[in-house]
């Protein structure tokens, strides 16, 4: 490897888990576990903050210039999100928040104006990064590429057994119905859409538990890079 540091570049549906078995890999590993979607929550925060309308590309694209997003780790270990230089990392998981983070990184100009941060991070890292098109546009050339899926049915019923625990009325049907379109509108969307990288192992975990999930996921990741 001629790099100083090594990428791992984890794909994958909703529901899949990724970013529970990405943040447990990336500690057993001694990594760095990038969420990508606090990313696009920051500025999901900062179009409210500067009450710009996040559905309206031109009112968002008007505040990208003005804003500084940075990521930093601290002795927690968790990704702390800055935003202009404030720490906004329980901000952005407020529902308003949350709920318009899918409709800003639907915008052309704000996937570009983050792919040099994401990419940044890996230069100076050794990172497991997980989301939509990490091994087909943000990290293209990943030391590692995984595509880690499981049934629409599978998730769902994990979706719907997690809402259950936060006593949530909604059904088992409406979570799988919810789960089909969403991955629908991945696979479909105009800009970066969700698909395994032609050089990504995929790793179907509908028949794993969590630990079985993350040994499979380590095992690989040890292989590759002969850890």
């Amino acid at each position: 490897m001629n790099r100083q540091f090594f990428s791992v570049a984890i794909d994958g549906p909703a529901g899949a888990g990724k970013s529970t078995i990405a943040r447990k890999a990336a500690a057993s590993l001694g990594f760095v576990y990038v969420d990508t979607g606090a990313i696009y929550r920051t500025v999901a925060c900062a179009a409210l903050r500067s009450c710009a309308d996040p559905s309206d590309r031109t009112s968002v694209e008007a505040i990208l210039p003005n804003i500084n997003i940075q990521l930093d780790w601290q002795e927690d270990g968790v990704q702390h999100m800055l935003l202009d230089g404030e720490d906004v990392t329980s901000e952005i998981r407020r529902p308003e928040v949350s709920g318009l983070a899918s409709v800003v990184s639907a915008i052309p100009a704000v996937r570009q104006f983050l792919l040099d941060t994401q990419r940044n991070v890996a230069k100076t890292h050794n990172v497991i990064m997980d989301g939509r098109d990490i091994g087909t546009v943000v990290l293209p050339d990943a030391d590692v590429k995984i595509y880690l899926s499981a049934s629409a049915e599978v998730r769902a019923k994990r979706r719907w057994l997690e809402l259950q625990e936060r006593n949530r009325s909604d059904t088992y049907e409406e979570v799988l119905k919810d789960m089909q379109e969403r991955d629908w509108r991945d696979m479909h969307r105009e800009i970066a859409p969700l698909r395994q990288a032609d050089d990504a192992i995929a790793v179907d975990t509908s028949a794993l538990n969590l630990e079985e999930s993350v040994s499979a996921i380590e095992k690989i990741i040890r292989e590759k890079l002969t850890l």
